[in-house]
C-alpha cells in the first residue's frame, strides 16, 4: 500500500515522535478544511461523508454523514449546537485512538473543525480519557499551533467560521465511554446514561444538540475532503468504505496495530500481519473487535473484517482490536478477568448491570474455586440473557456478557471440568 492507501497513518513514521503542524502540512494537511470551509456549504460536507460510506469507528459503526444530518438546524443565531469528540478509550484490547492521538494530533484536530463546520458548532469537546498524559501534552501543543495558523479561533481561514476547541480530560470510567454518560460527566454530573429518546443530536450537552464521534472516525473526514468521494470509497475490499486501524493482542509474534482496508480478512491480519501464534501455541479462539465482543473460532478465520461481515458471523467488529485466546490459556479464568472488569466499571444505574455482573463475578469464582455446581452454567446463560440488549440502561451490561455467553456455547467443557475437579491445569489469562 502507498500513502494514498494510508490516510491515516501516513504521517506516522518511525523516525519521529509525532507530526508537528509543519510535518502535516507537509503531506497536504489542512487541504481537506480548506477545501470544506471555502468551497462547500455545511450540508454538502455531510453530503460527502455520507456518500463516503465512512461508518462510526467506535464499534457502532452507524454513518457519519447521516448522523450529522440529524442534528436540526439553527433557527437563530443563539441557537448552539456542539460537537464532543470520544477520546475515553477505555474498552480491554483496545488502543487504536491512543496511537492517533499521540502521533498524529493535527489530523484528528482538523477532523474536528470540519466535523464542527458540517454541523455548524462553534464549540468542541475532547474527552480524553484521563491515563493519556503524553496525548494530553501534543494534543495541547497541536491546538496552540493551529491557532497560530488561524484554523481555530475567530474567522477560522478568514471565513466566516468561528470554533474554539477545549480538551477535557476525564477522572476515568469505563462508562464515559457510553455517549450519554460522557456527556453527563462534562456537565460535571454523575457519569450515568440518559434515557433516549431524545438522542444526543436533538438534545446532547445542556440540552442543545450535540454530535458525538469517536477519535478515529473524525480522523477519517478531511481526506474524505481532501481527496474525494470515490477515492475514499474505492479503499475498502468489502462492504464497509475506507480504511481501519486494526490491532491484535495476545500470544502472537508480533502484536501491535496496522491500518488496512475495510474488509481484510481476520487470517491475514493475525497469520501475516501479527505474525501468526506464537511457538508452541495453537489458536483457540479470538475475540475479533474488543472485550465485549462475542468469541468467533479458528474455522471462521476467513471472515472478512466489516460490520455486517462479522455481525453475520456471530460477533461483532467492535473496535476491530483482536484479543486472541491461545490453547494454554484457560477462556473461563480469560472471561471471569473481563467480567471483573465490567462489574467494577458498571456505574450501578440500573439494577441488571449492578447486581448481576457481581453475582456472574461470584460464580465465576466459585467454579473457578472448585464449589461450582453444574447449576451455575445455567444461571450463568440465563444471566446472559437477563443482562442482554433491551434489558438495561445502556449498552454495558449486554457487551459484558457477549464474551461470556459465547464462551459457554464454544468452551462448555472448559467450565464443566472446574466442577466435576478434573480441570486441566492451564495458564492464567
Amino acid at each position: 500500500m502507498d500513502i494514498m492507501d494510508k490516510p491515516l497513518t501516513k504521517n506516522i513514521l518511525p523516525d519521529r515522535a509525532f507530526a508537528t503542524l509543519a510535518d502535516y502540512e507537509s503531506t497536504g494537511g489542512y487541504q481537506g478544511l480548506r477545501q470544506a470551509i471555502t468551497q462547500l456549504q455545511p450540508k454538502e460536507v455531510r453530503q460527502w461523508v455520507k456518500d463516503a460510506g465512512l461508518r462510526g469507528r467506535g464499534g457502532a459503526g452507524f454513518n457519519t454523514g447521516l448522523k450529522w444530518g440529524l442534528v436540526p438546524e439553527k433557527k437563530t443565531n443563539d441557537t448552539k449546537h456542539y460537537l464532543v469528540v470520544n477520546a475515553d478509550e477505555m474498552e480491554p484490547g483496545t488502543f487504536k485512538d491512543r496511537f492517533l492521538l499521540e502521533r498524529d494530533p493535527h489530523q484528528l484536530i482538523e477532523g474536528i473543525i470540519i466535523a464542527a463546520y458540517a454541523i455548524q458548532a462553534n464549540t468542541a469537546y475532547i474527552f480524553l480519557r484521563g491515563e493519556y498524559h503524553l496525548a494530553a501534552q501534543r494534543l495541547t501543543h497541536a491546538l496552540q499551533e493551529a491557532r497560530t495558523k488561524n484554523y481555530l479561533g475567530e474567522h477560522v481561514l478568514n471565513t466566516g467560521f468561528s470554533l474554539e476547541i477545549h480538551l477535557h480530560t476525564s477522572a476515568g470510567r469505563y462508562i464515559c465511554g457510553e455517549e450519554s454518560a460522557l456527556l453527563n460527566a462534562l456537565e460535571g454530573k454523575r457519569a450515568t446514561p440518559r434515557a433516549k429518546p431524545p438522542f444526543a443530536v436533538v438534545s446532547g450537552l445542556w440540552g442543545w444538540p450535540t454530535v458525538v464521534n469517536n477519535v478515529e472516525t473524525l480522523c477519517n473526514v478531511p481526506h474524505i475532503l481532501q481527496y474525494g468521494v470515490e477515492w475514499y470509497q474505492s479503499l475498502g475490499r468489502g462492504l464497509d468504505k475506507g480504511t481501519k486501524l486494526f490491532g491484535v493482542s495476545g500470544r502472537v509474534k508480533c502484536p501491535g496495530l496496522w491500518e488496512l482496508p475495510m474488509g481484510t480478512p481476520i487470517r491475514e491480519i493475525i497469520e501475516e500481519h501479527a505474525g501468526g501464534m506464537q511457538d508452541g501455541y495453537k489458536l483457540r479462539g479470538f475475540l475479533p473487535g474488543g472485550a465485549s465482543t462475542d468469541f468467533m473460532l479458528p474455522e471462521q478465520l476467513d471472515v472478512l473484517m466489516d460490520y455486517d461481515t462479522v455481525a453475520k458471523a456471530g460477533s461483532r467488529m467492535g473496535t476491530g482490536t483482536i484479543i486472541v485466546l491461545d490453547d494454554k490459556t484457560c477462556p473461563v479464568q480469560m472471561v471471569l478477568n473481563l467480567e471483573e472488569f465490567f462489574a467494577q466499571e458498571s456505574c450501578g444505574w440500573c439494577t441488571p448491570c449492578r447486581d448481576g455482573l457481581p453475582w456472574t463475578v461470584t460464580l465465576l469464582k466459585d467454579i473457578i474455586a472448585g464449589h461450582g455446581r453444574m447449576e451455575d452454567l445455567d444461571t450463568l446463560a440465563g444471566l446472559t440473557r437477563m443482562l442482554g440488549p433491551g434489558n438495561t440502561f445502556c449498552a454495558l451490561a449486554p457487551g459484558a456478557m457477549e464474551p461470556l455467553q459465547s464462551a459457554l456455547k464454544y468452551f462448555r467443557a472448559d467450565f464443566e471440568r472446574y466442577i466435576v475437579g478434573h480441570n486441566v491445569v492451564m495458564e492464567p489469562a
